[in-house]
């Protein structure tokens, strides 16, 4: 279910449903935010806290139970440090805990101890939801998408036809090509 769809598309909707349901919502201060110490700016996109929110509650549902240490490491990125050679910078916690907490409290995600594991794992509304959503994408027709703009396949350039075998010009006699 999970693992035979485009992971893009499927983050996408996921994030366009829980937006709609109304699940999550982006807290105040997330116009000016950073994901991280690893980034200059504040995300541009509006909708990037859905976004995020629906590719933990992926993440989670793959890798769980999972804790926001090893969320906050798989959304870290480089640091530019200027002439200094860039360095792993782990992603702030501060987004990745807000948005469990809103997934917790949505009961798509709850907390759990798997032997010495602790971590957040998928609820059973939290698997229908998703497998909800697999579905629809699954049934959209396979387009190449880069950045959520739909490219043209190029049209694959026909096979060159065989040229038909020309006939042998004649030689002309030796006195007329002096």
């Amino acid at each position: 279910m999970l693992f035979d769809v485009n992971p893009r598309a499927f983050n996408r909707e996921l994030a366009r449903e829980l937006k709609e349901r109304k699940l999550v919502a982006p807290p105040d201060w997330a116009a000016y935010a950073k994901t991280g110490s690893h980034r200059e700016r504040v995300p541009q996109e509006k909708e990037w806290w859905y976004h995020r929110a629906s590719s933990i509650m992926r993440t989670v549902a793959v890798k769980g139970p999972i804790g926001t240490n090893k969320l906050a490491i798989k959304y870290g990125g480089r640091k530019n440090r200027g002439v200094a050679p860039d360095q792993f910078r782990e992603a702030g916690t501060g987004v990745i805990r807000k948005c469990l907490q809103q997934l917790e409290k949505s009961k798509l995600i709850k907390q759990v101890t798997i032997k010495s594991h602790k971590g957040r794992v998928l609820t059973k509304e939290g698997a229908a939801l998703m497998k909800l959503v697999s579905s629809r994408v699954s049934k959209e027709p396979a387009a190449h998408v880069f950045r959520d703009r739909f490219v043209k396949e190029k049209e694959k350039p026909a096979a060159p036809a065989a040229p038909a075998p020309a006939a042998k010009p004649a030689k002309a006699p030796k006195e007329a090509q002096a």
